[in-house]
């Protein structure tokens, strides 16, 4: 399992006129991450769970600061990595917790189920079977879109800001691995997400870039949207 420390996590609904200004003022500083395809960008394809109560989406609308949430996450529509995640929040800032899991494990959970075959070492795994015996988690929505995503490592820092366009919500969980989606957008045409990622501090230079006239931190989560929307 791979455990990731607590960082800060910053949200910015953007207009297409306000995604021009930023991207070209993060390219001066920052570099594009070294996974991105020929376009760009990648897109990134997450199966989001909850239990009999929907305490997930629930805790959402009310703002509930402390909470988790379990997703399968690919890159590409590809099967070749699948990981299963736990994203928790805390007073604040985030933290991600995850693991490998096999193409069978992931149609399993996909269906409800509960693999029989947990091996040792997924320990997310272990944990999201247990709320699927115990709070009856099972697979909520897909949330699909398409990242462009830029890093900055220098010295102490480490940040990442991201660009989500294309943001849809997919209401049959059964078409997670199919090559393509269904969905439904949930922000307006043209316009993306932005977030700002951070360890202990954000450099000057970055922290300027986001002061943009009619620019202003959300609480967007695409999670709670794309239930909201789910057809």
């Amino acid at each position: 399992m791979e455990q990731a420390k607590y960082r800060h996590e910053y949200k910015y609904p953007l207009t297409k006129g306000q995604i021009i200004i930023e991207d070209a003022r993060i390219k001066t500083i920052m570099a594009r991450d070294k996974h991105v395809g020929p376009e760009g960008y990648y897109n990134i394809r997450s199966l989001y769970f909850d239990d009999y109560g929907n305490s997930c989406y629930m805790d959402n609308e009310n703002g509930v600061d402390n909470r988790e949430k379990y997703r399968i996450r690919i890159y590409n529509h590809s099967t070749e990595r699948i990981n299963l995640e736990l994203k928790q929040k805390i007073r604040g800032k985030t933290s991600k917790s995850s693991c490998q899991i096999t193409t069978e494990q992931c149609k399993k959970l996909m269906n409800g189920l509960i693999p029989s075959d947990i091996a040792a070492g997924q320990q997310v795994l272990h944990k999201l079977a247990y709320l699927m015996a115990t709070r009856l988690m099972r697979p909520a929505v897909i949330v699909d879109y398409d990242r462009v995503p830029y890093v900055y490592r220098q010295k102490d820092a480490n940040v990442r800001v991201t660009f989500d366009k294309n943001i849809k919500s997919v209401g049959n969980v059964l078409s997670f691995l199919d090559n393509t989606v269904q969905g439904r957008g949930v922000m307006p045409v043209g316009q993306a997400l932005m977030e700002v990622k951070f360890d202990s501090f954000l450099p000057d230079e970055i922290y300027s870039l986001l002061q943009l006239q009619g620019l202003s931190a959300s609480t967007f989560s695409k999670y709670y949207l794309c239930r909201k929307f789910a057809g």
